[in-house]
């Protein structure tokens, strides 16, 4: 079996991987770049397993190699990586290795977090390994937002893009994690291309839940109790997940901006419910729908930085009303 053939979705990427390591050309730094849940981690010890050999699988998966280093941000993803565990452990490590194999790899899942341009200090210390790489030692950074790592860090990684997933690839994985088939559908599409979003999503009904918020937002935006948008605002600030919540809305008016394009029903995320999608298409329209989708997507910056939920929340409503 390939090492790569478990990563579904991202031909691209896998082709070029699969290429690097036919020529034995092993780059000393990668930035993978995409989006959460669509595989970057699964193609970097996928990387490890092809270089290394079979035989260290097990070994790489149970995470007991010396070879294969994962390291992940502090407080669930919230932290940038100290620069004192940086220097005195992880490239410490990196001075020494590798250890049993003939190449080592440093996988950081989250390196916008790790290290992140706000917070220079473990980048720029990163940085000095990688501008003197060591040979044998590869360093793979994972970064939904590549934007917020140190420009050095990302000119001296080779860049490979990570695409979302189609829905078709989600729904199949949630199939053989036992998820009935309805509920995959909605999930699959309110996860915005992302496998662990769309298995969050399928428990505890959140997929469902989730559509009908989107589509009482859709409603409420589109009328006119200003009362209503208040009530649809704080609905929207109390979720748990609202950076989650709001891609799931901005997955919701792409579906209606391609309905109203006139896509056939099976290219609809929301194929289901086509007649709802389309009806919904048609009374908002293609350049509106495509406006709020535009401005979602655009507010997920903002919210990092917003402390106050319940007000940009607010102002979200009435921004997704007057959206052109």
């Amino acid at each position: 079996m390939d090492a790569f053939d478990a990563i579904r979705g991202q031909s691209h990427a896998v082709d070029a991987l699969r290429r690097v390591v036919d020529r034995g050309r092993i780059a000393s730094a990668y930035l993978f770049e995409g989006p959460s849940g669509v595989g970057k981690e699964k193609a970097a010890l996928a990387l490890a397993r092809a270089v290394i050999g079979e035989k260290a699988w097990p070994r790489i998966q149970s995470g007991s190699h010396p070879d294969v280093r994962i390291y992940r941000p502090r407080d669930e993803g919230h932290r940038n990586i100290r620069v004192e565990f940086l220097r005195e452990e992880i490239l410490r490590h990196a001075e020494y290795a590798p250890f049993e194999a003939k190449n080592s790899f440093l996988i950081f899942p989250e390196a916008d977090v790790s290290f992140p341009e706000i917070h220079p200090e473990s980048g720029n210390a990163l940085l000095k390994t990688l501008e003197e790489p060591k040979p044998g030692v590869t360093f793979v950074l994972l970064a939904e937002r590549p934007q917020r790592l140190l420009p050095t860090i990302r000119s001296r990684s080779q860049p490979l893009r990570f695409q979302r997933l189609d829905a078709e690839v989600v729904e199949a994985v949630l199939a053989e994690q036992g998820v009935d088939a309805e509920t995959a559908v909605i999930a699959a599409a309110l996860a915005g291309g992302r496998a662990d979003k769309a298995l969050w999503l399928a428990e505890e009904d959140r997929a469902a839940q989730l559509l009908e918020l989107a589509e009482r937002v859709d409603e409420v935006t589109e009328g006119h109790r200003p009362d209503q948008l208040v009530d649809v605002a704080d609905e929207l600030s109390k979720q748990d997940d609202l950076r989650g919540a709001l891609e799931s809305l901005a997955a919701f008016y792409a579906d209606l901006a391609r309905a109203a394009l006139g896509v056939p029903d099976e290219r609809l995320a929301f194929r289901h419910r086509a007649d709802l999608i389309r009806r919904r298409g048609a009374r908002l329209g293609a350049r509106r729908a495509s406006a709020r989708v535009e401005l979602l997507t655009t507010i997920f910056e903002d919210l990092d930085a917003n402390a106050n939920k319940s007000a940009a929340m607010d102002s979200l409503v009435f921004r997704l009303r007057s959206a052109r």
